[in-house]
């Protein structure tokens, strides 16, 4: 049994990891080697939403674990830093704007 991916899978998996991790370069190579293994444009779109939604929430569940911290060093001043709106999610995944699940 072969445990080697197939390039479409590997090239799929990069772009959406480069996108998650802000990689100066984006993964944008892989889109190209995308297109030539045959993969949609719809197909390539919604890894990239995917990637972005777990990027954004991850950056939004840090600033709120941030503001906490934050907040503990100044107890008895005013939280400015509670005004500053920040998501919130109590599960461990939620849907892209499209509704896309990153689960």
């Amino acid at each position: 049994m072969s445990t080697d991916l197939h390039p479409s899978i590997v090239a799929l998996v990069s772009l959406a990891a480069n996108i998650a991790a802000n990689h100066p370069k984006q993964g944008l190579c892989q889109v190209d080697r995308l297109k030539a293994c045959g993969v949609s444009r719809a197909q390539i779109d919604t890894v990239i939403e995917i990637a972005r939604h777990i990027r954004d929430e991850a950056a939004q569940q840090l600033d709120a674990s941030f503001d906490e911290a934050c907040a503990a060093h100044f107890p008895k001043a005013a939280n400015k830093l509670a005004a500053i709106a920040v998501a919130e999610g109590g599960a461990c995944c939620t849907p892209t704007p499209s509704g896309k699940s990153c689960c």
